[in-house]
């Protein structure tokens, strides 16, 4: 349990010293080593249901849309959805395309009682890398090679 004990004790140095109100922040490869050494943990993706269909999802992910594809509005039943899918004492990590919506949604689910919230930074695409235009080349769930599935 020390090595889980390492990296949580790292995130919730990087959230305090941001002055962020939720227990964390992890890089992707700290989120699956999470994810591995504490079973009961939970991955929640934000992305809408598109970008799921798009881009590919993360086997295991419980799946509650901080914002909803084609207008991009907030998803006012967000607090319900996660406590429908995961509850309050569980140590919960929050992903997004980038980490912009995750961390809304682990302010937002801190709010709702999650103090074990965490944001997984830089997302599952990542950066745009800009060579070439596209997301998932320079860091980001995908590109640090972690587990990932195309539907």
């Amino acid at each position: 349990m020390g090595r889980l004990t390492d990296i949580l004790a790292a995130a919730q140095q990087r959230a305090e010293s941001a002055g962020l109100p939720y227990e964390g922040m992890l890089a992707p490869d700290e989120a699956a080593e999470v994810l591995n050494l504490a079973p009961g943990s939970r991955l929640v993706d934000v992305r809408s249901r598109a970008e799921l269909e798009l881009a590919g999802t993360i086997p295991g992910a419980v799946h509650v849309e901080w914002m909803s594809y084609p207008n991009w509005q907030t998803n006012p039943h967000f607090p319900n959805q996660l406590r429908q899918s995961v509850d309050t004492e569980t140590l919960t990590l929050f992903i997004s395309r980038n980490g912009h919506r995750s961390h809304l949604a682990a302010e937002a689910a801190t709010l709702a009682g999650y103090r074990d919230s965490y944001n997984v930074q830089e997302g599952f695409e990542g950066d745009i890398n800009s060579a070439t235009r596209h997301r998932g080349e320079i860091n980001g769930w995908k590109a640090r090679g972690l587990p990932w599935i195309q539907k």
